[in-house]
């Protein structure tokens, strides 16, 4: 998820979480300072780094301006769709440094750089040049416009080696029935340029061939969302959001290729995919929240996303923040995704067929579940002062043994199973 669309769900969230939050009200002209380092480690695969820090000045009655920095460091390896092979495989990009990029259906991005390499006999290609850099800004103003009317305000951009974004967005919340329900309207505009290493492949061309399209490519997202969030009494509330995005421009991923295999299943040729350069996505989202007795806090939600790329999507949600004495909280976590294929993810492509308009074999794209399961630990410190560690198991599977497999490909694990681990510790201050 890009900076300005995560601006604009956590404005949508913000009346959730002052709710239902136990820490003291800041005083006019103070900065509340969050500071959090994420570690993301794929098995034998992708590693990230990300640092950010955010800081919010309270500008008195309500209003209050928002300042955050991310930076982003990944480096590994990550697959590149072709199939795996008894025989070693060597791919080639064009050389230069740099990363590239590509957009994931559970908000990720996935990165890397160019030159050559050699994946093993019976080894799923993995493009161990990967590596990348991104760094993110964003800014915020939160102002009320009258007693039951607010609104927000917010610029965004990132830049990658090969991707560079710019974001604005609004929000307009409005309340009635004496503050219990929530409107909310959102609007978020993106433009992005993408700038692929030597130039965006020629679609379904041959990665033997190398052809190149110069100069840059672009795309344009906009999004809207409608919500409202309902107090259902002193220590319940509810939130729902339906959203709707349409992207038009280049939305192809100019790393990833698709194997062409004869009747033995072994590789003969990679072509570089081809998406369709237009995406509507539509989404539900629910949220439930209730405060217990000791001060615990369950938060339940669930989210459902399809688009006509005809992905669907099932995201279901569950923590359930444990308060023990002196500020010290438990928060278990259990987050379960499972996602529909793409119309026109394949695995391969056989040599007797003539290439389809678009194609992908990035497991992104397929038919996939996830499950992340951990807990944060954590203790509010009091006077604007709070620490938490929190420590997650990511396992994402898909069907590595599908029925279209022929040859030596239905002895290869067509879709192995990526396990992440996930620590971050964060520190807030109010300064």
């Amino acid at each position: 998820m890009n900076p300005a669309k995560k601006n604009i769900t956590a404005a949508l969230s913000a009346a959730v979480c002052s709710l239902l939050a136990t820490p003291g009200q800041a005083e006019t002209g103070d900065w509340d300072i969050d500071s959090a380092i994420l570690y993301y480690s794929e098995t034998d695969r992708v590693t990230a780094v990300e640092p950010v820090i955010s800081a919010t000045r309270d500008l008195g009655d309500d209003e209050s301006l928002s300042l955050k920095m991310v930076f982003d460091s990944l480096s590994g390896a990550s697959a590149n769709g072709a199939v795996p092979s008894t025989m070693p495989q060597t791919f080639t990009s064009p050389s230069g440094g740099g990363g590239h990029g590509g957009d994931d259906d559970e908000g990720e991005d996935d990165e890397g750089g160019g030159g050559a390499y050699t994946v093993a006999p019976n080894e799923t290609p993995l493009d161990d040049t990967f590596k990348d850099e991104r760094i993110a800004f964003s800014l915020n103003w939160q102002k009320p416009v009258d007693r039951n009317n607010r609104s927000n305000l917010g610029l965004s951009l990132s830049s990658e080696n090969d991707f560079f974004s710019l974001g604005a967005n609004a929000l307009w919340q409005h309340d009635l029935n004496q503050k219990n329900t929530t409107l909310s309207y959102g609007v978020n505009f993106e433009f992005d340029t993408i700038e692929p290493i030597g130039g965006a492949p020629v679609p379904l061309s041959s990665m033997i061939d190398q052809l190149r399209q110069p100069g840059s490519e672009t795309r344009e997202i906009v999004d809207l969302i409608v919500g409202v969030t309902q107090v259902i009494n002193r220590t319940s509330l509810f939130q729902v959001n339906l959203s709707l995005s349409q992207a038009d421009g280049y939305m192809t991923d100019p790393y990833k290729f698709v194997s062409v295999v004869g009747p033995d299943g072994e590789p003969i040729d990679q072509l570089f995919e081809n998406r369709p350069d237009t995406r509507m996505r539509q989404s539900v989202f629910g949220k439930y929240k209730k405060r217990l007795d000791g001060g615990d806090i369950l938060t339940a939600s669930y989210r459902y996303m399809t688009d006509d790329w005809q992905i669907d999507s099932h995201t279901y949600d569950l923590t359930w923040r444990f308060a023990f004495s002196r500020g010290f909280f438990v928060e278990p976590h259990l987050r379960y995704y499972q996602q529909s294929a793409a119309e026109f993810y394949r695995y391969f492509l056989l040599d007797t067929e003539t290439p389809p308009e678009f194609v992908s074999a990035d497991y992104r794209l397929g038919d996939l579940d996830t499950t992340t399961v951990g807990f944060k630990l954590g203790r509010d410190l009091g006077d604007g002062q709070a620490w938490s560690v929190r420590l997650e198991q990511y396992l994402q599977s898909g069907e590595s043994s599908p029925d279209e497999a022929i040859g030596q490909l239905q002895q290869q694990d067509l879709f192995p199973d990526v396990e992440a681990l996930i620590v971050q510790f964060n520190y807030s201050v109010r300064w």
